[in-house]
Order: C-alpha cells, then sequence, then structure tokens
C-alpha cells in the first residue's frame, strides 16, 4: 500500500530528527569500534546505522496502524486475512521479497454464550461491551464476542463461589475455611497468574464453570479514569484471551499443523472441559453483591463498592458456551515473511517478528508491533537500496494466532526447526511495542549489553537524551548496575525459538499503564488519545529493531555477551539453597556455581580474545567457526527430551512457572524438582544441569580457540 505524509507539520518534525540523528558525533564515538565488528567494518556499519535510525518514519506508521487496527481482526476470520494483505503489500513497496506460511489449525471460535443470574431477581447480562460515541471504530464495526479462547463447551447452573485470582494457594484458603466449588460456577480476579492456569485450577477441583472479570481495583477506576475520559478500563470493558496452557496447534504437538497433518484426539488436549468466559466488572457486580456465607480474607477484597464474601449462594448463576468445533473447528492461518537474503552467511538468519492477530482493533496488542516490525523492514531495505548489504539472511516476520497459544510461531519454529537449530543467530520479538513512554527491555542475559548499547544511539522521542539515557534517568539503578531486564519466561512469540530451541532472543517496548488490555476499546483512539499520540515510540521501537537486525546480521563475530550471561545466572543461586532449606533437604548449590564461574571465566577470556582479534581483523574462516561455535552455546543448555513437566519446553535456564504462567521460573528442571519432586531427583537434575553448563562453557571456549586462529 502506499502510505505518505498528510500534513506538514509530520514532516517538518521529520526533517528536525533528520538533523538531530545526522548531526557529528564526538570524535571518541567515530573511532570506537562497534561491538563484534572490527575497526574496517565500523565505519560502513556506524554510517549504515545512522541512516537507518533516521528512516522511520511516524506519518506512515499512523498510516498502517489506522488501516490495520481498523475493525476487529481475530485469528481465523477474513478481517484477519486483510491484514495479511497489508502487511504484505507494505513490505513490497519497501522492496523486500515475501513469502506467506500458511497453517490449518484446530481453532474453534465460539457461536453461542450466554450468562444468566438465576436468583435472586432472575437477570441475563448482557455480555458486550457497546459502542462508544468518542471512538468511530467501535461505531463501524462490530466488536468480536466476549468470550475466552478454546472455553470448554456446556450449558450449566450452579451457586456462585469467589474465589480472588483463582490461584493455587486461594484454593488452598478456601480449603482452610471448609468452602469447596465442586458442582459449583466459581468467580475470579483476572491479575496474577494466566487465565489458562485459572480454568486449569477451577476444573481439577470440580467447579462447572468458571467466569473471570477485571477488578476495578487492578486496571479500572481505582488505578485513573476510565476509557474514553481516561486509559483505564471502564464498567463495560472485558479482558478476552486464550485459556489453553501449551504452545502451537494443541492437535499437532511438536511438528506442524499443515494440511492433512495427522491429529491427536480432542479429548486429550491441554484446554479446559468447562464452560470459561470473561465479564466485565459492571457485570460482576450483578454476581457478587449478593454472594454472602464465609467472609473473606483481607487481601481478597477489590475495589467493587460493597464487602466481597466467598459464598457459596444465595446467587445461582447459569453460563452457556458452544462453539463452531463440530462444524468448523480447523481455520487457516497466515504468517507473513519480509525477507532480505545474506550475501556472505545466507543460511544465517537473523529474525524480527510480531504478532499480527488480536481480540480487537488491537491498536496497542499488537498492531504496534507490527508497525514496528515494517518500519523496521523498510529502514534496513532502503540502506540495501543505497548498497549496503546484510551478510545473513534477515526475516522479518508476522505471527498469525498467538493470542490463541503463540500459534503461528510456534507452528514455523516446529515446520523449520532443523533450519533454525543449524542457522538461527537470533530471534527478536515486538509485543505491545508502544502504549506509552516508559521503555523496557529483556530477553536471553547474551543479548542485554547489545540491546542497551542500540538504545545508547537511538534519540529518545522525549528530546531527554538518547533512549539509554532517559530510560536509565526513570530507572535509577545504583551506581555500577544497569537497568533491570525482564526474564524469558513465556507468554508471547519467543517462546518457540528461545524456550523450545535454545535460540537467543531479545524484546523490548514503550509502555504505559491501561486498562484495555484485550477490549474493543484497544483501538486507534485510544493509542492516538493516551497511547502513543504522534505515534513517536512506534518509530523509535523500529529504530531499535532496525539497528538490532543490522548488528547481528552484520557482525563479524556475534555479540553476545557469555559473561553477563554468568552473573546473571549467579543471582539465582540463593532461592535455591533457601528452597533446599525449606525442604530440610542435604546439598547445596556449589556444583551449580562452580559450572557458572567456569563459564565466567572462559567468556571473560572470549571477551578480550575477540576484541584483540577484531582489532586486527578476523579472517572470514575463523568468523566462520567461531560463529558456529557461538551459536551452539545457548543451545547446550536445553535438554532434546525436554522438562519432565513439559517436554516441550527444552530450555533448562528460563521458562513459564507450570503453576502460573506469567511468572518466570529459572532453572526449571531443579526448581521443579524442589517444588515436586524428591530429595534424590533434585541431585539428578542438578547433576544434569551443571553438565549443560559445561557444554556451553566448552563450546566457548572453541569459540576462543578458533577466533585466535587455534
Amino acid at each position: 500500500m502506499h502510505i505518505r505524509s498528510t500534513s506538514r507539520a509530520p514532516r517538518a518534525a521529520f526533517v528536525a530528527f533528520l538533523l538531530l540523528v545526522s548531526a557529528p558525533i564526538t570524535l571518541a564515538a567515530q573511532h570506537a569500534r562497534v561491538p563484534g565488528f572490527s575497526q574496517q567494518s565500523t565505519e560502513a556499519q556506524r554510517a549504515a546505522e545512522r541512516a537507518a535510525i533516521a528512516t522511520p518514519d511516524t506519518a506512515r506508521a499512523q498510516a498502517l496502524a489506522r488501516a490495520l487496527a481498523d475493525r476487529p481482526h481475530i485469528a481465523g476470520t477474513p478481517a484477519q486475512a486483510r491484514t495479511r494483505d497489508l502487511v504484505i503489500a507494505a513490505m513490497r513497496e519497501a522492496g523486500l521479497a515475501t513469502e506467506v506460511g500458511e497453517y490449518e489449525v484446530w481453532l474453534p471460535h465460539t457461536v453461542d454464550y450466554g450468562v444468566w443470574r438465576i436468583q435472586p431477581q432472575p437477570k441475563q447480562l448482557e455480555l458486550r461491551e457497546g459502542r462508544v460515541p468518542e471512538d468511530p471504530t467501535t461505531m463501524q464495526h462490530d466488536e468480536y464476542p466476549t468470550v475466552n479462547g478454546y472455553s470448554g463447551t456446556g450449558d450449566v447452573t450452579g451457586e456462585v463461589v469467589y474465589v480472588n485470582y483463582g490461584l493455587i494457594e486461594d484454593y488452598a484458603q478456601l480449603d482452610s475455611i471448609g468452602v469447596s466449588v465442586r458442582g459449583k460456577v466459581v468467580i475470579a480476579r483476572y491479575g496474577r497468574s494466566f487465565r489458562g492456569i485459572k480454568a486449569r485450577e477451577a476444573e481439577k477441583r470440580g467447579a462447572l464453570a468458571l467466569l473471570m472479570y477485571s477488578d476495578p481495583q487492578d486496571d479500572g477506576y481505582v488505578r485513573g479514569d476510565v476509557y474514553p475520559e481516561g486509559a483505564y478500563r471502564n464498567d463495560r470493558g472485558v479482558q478476552r484471551g486464550s485459556v489453553m496452557n501449551g504452545a502451537g496447534d494443541p492437535t499437532t504437538p511438536g511438528y506442524p499443523s499443515r494440511r492433512g497433518a495427522r491429529r491427536i484426539p480432542i479429548d486429550s488436549l491441554p484446554v479446559p472441559r468447562i464452560p470459561v468466559l470473561p465479564l466485565s466488572y459492571g457485570n460482576a457486580i450483578e454476581l457478587l453483591r449478593d454472594v454472602r456465607g464465609a467472609d473473606i480474607p483481607a487481601t481478597w477484597q477489590g475495589g467493587l463498592p460493597f464487602h466481597y464474601h466467598v459464598g457459596p449462594g444465595p446467587v445461582v448463576a447459569r453460563v452457556r458456551v458452544f462453539s463452531d468445533s463440530a462444524t468448523a473447528a480447523y481455520k487457516p492461518i497466515w504468517n507473513t515473511y519480509g525477507i532480505i537474503r545474506g550475501s556472505d552467511f545466507p543460511d544465517e538468519v537473523v529474525i524480527i517478528g510480531a504478532h499480527r492477530d488480536a481480540w480487537s482493533p488491537g491498536a496497542v496488542d499488537n498492531v504496534s508491533g507490527t508497525v514496528s516490525v515494517v518500519e523496521a523492514s523498510r529502514a534496513v531495505m532502503a540502506q540495501v537500496r543505497a548498497g549496503w548489504r546484510p551478510r545473513r539472511t534477515m526475516i522479518f516476520a508476522t505471527w498469525d494466532a498467538e493470542e490463541w497459544g503463540l500459534v503461528g510461531s510456534t507452528e514455523y519454529v516446529e515446520d523449520d526447526s532443523l533450519r533454525l537449530m543449524r542457522g538461527a543467530v537470533a530471534y527478536l520479538n515486538q509485543d505491545v511495542s508502544a502504549s506509552g513512554p516508559s521503555f523496557g527491555g529483556g530477553g536471553s542475559p547474551s543479548l542485554r549489553g547489545l540491546l542497551r548499547d542500540v538504545a545508547k544511539g537511538v534519540p529518545d522521542p522525549s528530546g531527554s537524551g538518547s533512549v539509554y539515557d532517559v530510560w536509565r534517568a526513570r530507572t535509577r539503578p545504583a551506581d555500577g548496575e544497569e537497568p533491570a531486564m525482564g526474564d524469558p519466561g513465556g507468554g508471547s512469540d519467543f517462546a518457540g525459538f528461545y524456550n523450545h530451541l535454545g535460540i537467543p532472543h531479545s524484546d523490548w517496548g514503550f509502555g504505559g499503564g491501561n486498562g484495555i488490555y484485550h477490549s474493543n476499546y484497544d483501538s486507534y483512539t485510544f493509542m492516538e488519545r493516551f497511547g502513543d499520540p504522534g505515534y513517536r515510540y512506534h518509530a523509535a521501537a523500529a529504530r531499535i529493531g532496525a539497528v538490532m537486525m543490522m548488528r547481528l546480521a552484520n557482525a563479524d563475530v556475534l555479540p553476545y555477551d557469555y559473561a553477563e550471561f554468568a552473573r546473571t545466572m549467579r543471582r539465582y543461586l540463593a532461592p535455591i539453597d533457601r528452597a533446599l532449606a525449606q525442604r530440610s533437604w542435604g546439598g547445596s548449590s556449589a556444583s551449580l556455581a562452580a559450572a557458572i564461574d567456569r563459564m565466567e571465566r572462559a567468556a571473560t577470556a572470549f571477551n578480550a580474545t575477540r576484541d584483540s582479534a577484531l582489532a586486527a581483523g578476523v579472517p572470514r574462516a575463523r568468523q566462520v567457526s567461531t560463529n558456529a561455535a557461538l551459536r551452539e552455546v545457548e543451545r547446550a543448555m536445553t535438554r532434546p527430551e525436554g522438562l519432565r513437566s513439559r517436554p516441550w519446553y527444552r530450555n533448562l535456564i528460563y521458562v513459564a512457572d507450570v503453576d502460573n504462567g506469567y511468572g518466570t521460573m529459572v532453572f526449571p528442571s531443579v526448581n521443579e524438582a524442589i517444588r515436586y519432586g524428591t530429595e534424590a531427583l533434585y541431585a539428578a537434575e542438578l547433576q544434569d544441569l551443571v553438565g549443560r553448563f559445561d557444554a556451553a562453557t566448552a563450546a566457548i571456549e572453541r569459540a576462543t580457540r578458533s577466533v585466535r586462529g587455534q
């Protein structure tokens, strides 16, 4: 599609920005090597990066964002096919080669649903969010039903029991006061765990159905003014979302969901069997206000204007959910790829991706990420047209059906796992890249230094220095420390690359408080009033993405930092020792600590050797062997048979907590053994993890010998 500036003001601002990023840099910065590059290749790299940083345009970002967020676009619908075409057109216009990857996945859509208060005073609840006159998208297009993807089906009636957040510890509290949810309709607050875990725990305890609502204490009027006057959730706002516990099409575990693929039985899938629906807090009032029975623990009180009780009863509710699983359960989904083929190492790939589907118009989640990826691709391609060439192949991807359980990206990884295992350098993820001014990042510790370095070279949209400068000023880390970054537990499209295959990953974005997550009010009107009014943070995220891709694509020696990786790992040892003491088990984390020390020594030696070699220039043959060894480091910390609890998850460093879904569990094989296993299992898992750290260290030592020419 053709996108152009629609006014003189954005163009003038863009010209001013060009002057800013083109300004002379200090003599020291001109001569400092780009990490991973020789002195000879640094000058050309810096020039290309400066030009790429100047390319992303706020007017283009706005035009594409408005087109993509024009209407709700849920995976498996014609509206989502439209976003496929918009992205492909934008990348083709930029000059990239494009491909579409189609999969046929089990994606049943809810077609009939409802909630009734049976007593007291029977009433059918109006579940839809409704139109907002100030928001044109809600006036022009119907919203998607307020449902949970992969809900069980049925029509059930039972007394209502309030279970706080529906956590395992909340049910333990109920047990302690003699309240059972068996045969009841459970109502839980959203938050503090993944909604699929809430559904799993309710079903495990015999509940007939689960209703989940967003309490105003968490993201509604207690936090701030509500939409459309403010950014927070109003009394009609609903959080949709999947309740599947897992990644990818559940009917094809571990292999791609192509047409005609072998499918496992539906009754064995990791999805609820009970009906599950989301509610607004306006509707939650209709059920919770008259619940009596046991009093609540003080921490269970939410923000609704009455005192909460646990129940059961006297409120009785009916919940009904039916889907098209018998008639149209399998639907096509489409990933898109913009490709720039590498000149020297075409079989090595650097990938940046964002999911393209949403539960709504999705201006924040995740049109913002999609726009950032497209603008990054345009920035890089402009440099290709100017004569710059990536040495490695670059893939700019948008994924379908992430909201249902990371489906599109997982199918891609399972479809192309051999190539990715051999040649993938990194996966960069853009999930909600712009919803406010506050920068944050995360991912594998091996890439955190790279992200910080890139952020130092990108001007912050506030005009107060670089993105890094503003980030550091806001977070105020201690002297000698860096701003904290997030650990890669799960819950977004990096899971297939990192949690499954051990490919290093990085992510970043600009955030801000709001209450429109998975609501129909996640629209471009919201974005332009509260999220990113000038689309400046969309463009900033794209600038970071372009430079990250260019660094990783052209580095002589891949700029991983396994000394920082090892130092980060050391922070996670004390919790292991505390957990062992709590269980009165013998042993300690000493052997793992020693393995981490060996890794840090090897990585520190490699960094010094690499820098010395790059100062003189590293011959191509040494680059090939050195980088091949470096790509093996994090692969070595995966286990082909996976975790005992979840075989698909092979990474033994980080994973989402099996009993939370959102929280990160570090060293999961060891910590799950402590939490659920025996002392003997813990000892075996610790020994296994030590061996994998030593294998990673051996890969670093091979890289050291290689870059040295031995």
